[in-house]
């Protein structure tokens, strides 16, 4: 543009000057008539020599103009940094040398954007968290790939989606739109349909720049929060539930024998043996309890493990219910046992068996049948004790090793059980690296299968 105005200017001034030279070279002819053509020579040569001038300087100035043209678009290159412009003592001149100056700052800076965004997008793109940005028309700026998975739409997300392209639940949508309207930030609970049973805290807020204006949108899965907090409602719930009942029993027993019964010698030993029994039972109770607390604070383990061996446990507890066994009728079969070695504690082994055992016999039926079996399988010992008992409905299975958690209360209660046994038996096991699982039939029986590694 600019060397479009000079050539306009010199062009124009070329012509004015040769119509006054031409009108200087007229008005000589007229007074002297033998000056014509001398004159019209030297117009001649005056007007060629300032054209080819001219026409000189308009090219160098076009020249100095086009490299500096291209320097300033090169100017990023990192192949074009060591190229150097000619420097004149003209305005040309000091423009150039103020490029050479200024493109290295320029790079730098571009460089530092260029990275300090790559760490912005993998920060970003690592988090747990899914994070989305949309400007004022609701157009994706940035969306992480743990975003994108919690609605389940492909990866990467394209910048420029339109939003309900992108989020088909209106919830979520209505968020980030009640932040471009007001630019406050909000704060709710979703379940998202593509996530399936997943809930999500969405903290929305307003995302500000000097160019533009937008929205910020961060998931935070909070599935396994919801199930501890409900879990540990329900442990309250029924803490006070297990507690209530042998208080009040106590309670109510006491004061009526302090209301005059102690002096029943017919009933005054029957009230206490039932406080008594109440009392043992908030003992097994608080016993229990402490020891899921040790086993879930610091694991339970005192000692260092040892090598143990399967067969001499399964014969200790084995003796150990044999009696309650015989009293209930139940027949106790010892079936195949390998002589198999696992690293843990004798003790809490041992533990794991008599509790599962003891289960087998107090919810067996007359004459039912408690078997025990030990095989090695792929490097583990499996442990699998079946019973032919009441069995367990398939819909509570899978919470049998929850606490307090009881398929037949009313049973559960009257053989004194506390609703923590296959608690603490799962968390023996875990312990120990194993694993437990269940198989069961109503009416049938359930099958226990403790599966430990083998000591090496």
């Amino acid at each position: 543009m600019r060397t479009r105005v000079i050539r306009t200017f010199l062009t124009s001034g070329f012509i004015m000057a040769a119509l006054a030279l031409l009108a200087v070279d007229f008005y000589a002819a007229q007074t002297d008539p033998t000056l014509w053509h001398p004159l019209l020579i030297l117009t001649g040569i005056i007007l060629a020599s300032g054209g080819i001038l001219a026409y000189i300087f308009v090219r160098s100035f076009s020249r100095q103009t086009a490299e500096l043209r291209s320097y300033a678009e090169s100017m990023l290159d990192p192949l074009a940094s060591g190229e150097q412009l000619p420097a004149g003592n003209d305005d040309l001149g000091d423009l150039a040398r103020t490029l050479q100056r200024t493109a290295p700052r320029i790079r730098e800076l571009v460089e530092t954007l260029k990275l300090e965004s790559s760490r912005r997008d993998a920060i970003l793109s690592s988090m747990v968290e899914g994070v989305l940005a949309v400007d004022k028309d609701l157009r994706v700026i940035f969306c992480s790939n743990a975003f994108a998975n919690a609605l389940g739409a492909r990866v990467p997300v394209p910048a420029g989606m339109p939003l309900v392209d992108l989020v088909r639940d209106p919830g979520l949508r209505e968020i980030l739109i009640g932040v471009l309207a007001s630019g406050d930030r909000m704060e709710r609970r979703l379940k998202l349909p593509a996530a399936g049973d997943h809930l999500y805290e969405v903290l929305a807020g307003p995302l500000a720049s000097p160019s533009t204006r937008g929205a910020l949108a961060i998931l935070h899965d909070v599935t396994k929060l919801e199930r501890l907090e409900r879990v540990r409602k329900d442990f309250v719930a029924n803490v006070s539930h297990e507690l209530r009942t042998p208080l009040a029993a106590i309670r109510g027993y006491a004061e009526t024998l302090l209301s005059g019964a102690l002096y029943d010698q017919e009933n005054n030993r029957k009230f206490v043996e039932i406080i008594e029994a109440q009392a043992t039972r908030l003992s097994n109770i608080a016993s229990d309890l402490l020891t899921l607390s040790e086993l879930e604070m610091d694991g339970g383990s005192i000692q260092p493990p040892k090598t143990v061996s399967v067969r001499a446990a399964v014969e200790a507890a084995l003796r150990t219910v044999e009696s309650a066994a015989r009293v209930r009728g139940v027949r106790m079969r010892c079936g195949y046992v390998e002589d198999l070695e696992v690293l843990g504690s004798e003790l809490r082994l041992e533990q794991v068996l008599v509790n599962l055992l003891d289960n087998a016999v107090k919810f067996n039926r007359p004459d039912g049948e408690v078997s025990v079996e030990v095989r090695r399988a792929d490097g583990h010992a499996r442990i699998a004790i079946s019973d032919t008992g009441i069995g367990i409905p398939s819909e509570d299975v899978p919470r049998v090793f929850e606490r307090f958690y009881r398929v037949d209360k009313a049973r559960s209660r009257a053989m004194g059980g506390t609703g923590l046994g296959l608690s603490i038996v799962k968390h023996l096991v875990e312990q120990m690296n194993g694993r437990i699982d269940v198989n069961s039939r109503l009416g049938e029986g359930s099958d226990f299968t403790v599966t430990l590694p083998t000591a090496r």
